[in-house]
């Protein structure tokens, strides 16, 4: 076996949420580049289709869910759809999650809730769901979709950093848990040039801001953190459970400093 070799998925099978378009739908495809047939969930079916599209393209399977994936039982199900459409289930993407930025006095205890309910309880309802049928085939491994912002501090972020940070170390507890058969990790997302930053990206000024304010000094793309969800799921990340992958282009902050004045 080369190196190249060990990144490879064949005949497995992979589960991705909010593949619509984006994250979700780079990782899905990247997934099936690697040899794995998907099932792919959202809200919006023509966004599935165009992504189903482009997993048959690449020459496998794609199992199309349309689902309110804010509903744990539909997000849960998505294992059992797996199963019933392929025999098996061995990588699982919790990308789905998101939350808008908001400012301190106007967080609600209603608005902090439905964030981590969001982000964190959908994750472990498919999770839970899936980790029974990996230990079929002997194992299998998951990928939580953190961000940046989960482990930096920065003005309005409160709801969707406290969301995240519980997503990072979710991650770091449930490897003790679910090891040596199932690995887990998570990724600190930065920001990534998707529809999600459409304001950046049609706003040169406030572009070039962001770009500046990142070491690296560019957004990331949707294929950056694809890349790291393919090296986390496959045998190339045999020995990591429980990180956290930097993949932010070097943020100690955050580079998107919300107008949020003093109180």
């Amino acid at each position: 076996m080369t190196i190249l070799d060990r990144f490879r998925l064949d005949g497995q099978v992979a589960v991705v949420t909010g593949a619509g378009r984006g994250i979700g739908a780079a990782s899905a495809l990247a997934l099936a580049e690697a040899g794995a047939d998907v099932v792919i969930s959202a809200r919006t079916g023509e966004q599935l289709k165009e992504t189903a599209r482009q997993i048959e393209a690449a020459g496998r399977q794609a199992h199309v869910v349309v689902a309110d994936l804010n509903e744990v039982d539909e997000v849960r199900g998505l294992a059992t759809a797996a199963k019933e459409a392929f025999g098996r289930l061995d990588v699982v993407v919790n990308n789905v999650g998101g939350t808008m930025p908001r400012g301190y006095l106007e967080t609600s205890v209603g608005f902090l809730e439905r964030a981590f309910h969001f982000n964190v309880s959908t994750a472990h309802a498919l999770s839970t769901a899936a980790v029974p049928i990996m230990l079929e085939h002997g194992g299998g491994s998951i990928v939580n979709i953190a961000s940046v912002v989960g482990k930096v501090a920065g003005r309005g972020y409160l709801a969707y950093g406290t969301a995240k940070g519980a997503l990072i170390h979710y991650t770091e507890l449930a490897a003790e848990d679910l090891a040596p058969r199932v690995r887990i990790n998570a990724i600190a997302v930065g920001s990534i040039a998707t529809s999600a930053l459409d304001i950046v990206m049609n706003d040169d000024a406030m572009r070039t801001g962001i770009e500046n304010a990142t070491p690296l000094r560019r957004l990331g793309s949707t294929d950056d953190i694809a890349a790291a969800v393919i090296y986390l799921a496959s045998p190339a990340g045999g020995y990591v459970t429980g990180a956290v992958l930097d993949v932010h282009g070097g943020l100690q902050q955050p580079n998107m400093q919300l107008p949020i004045p003093d109180l």
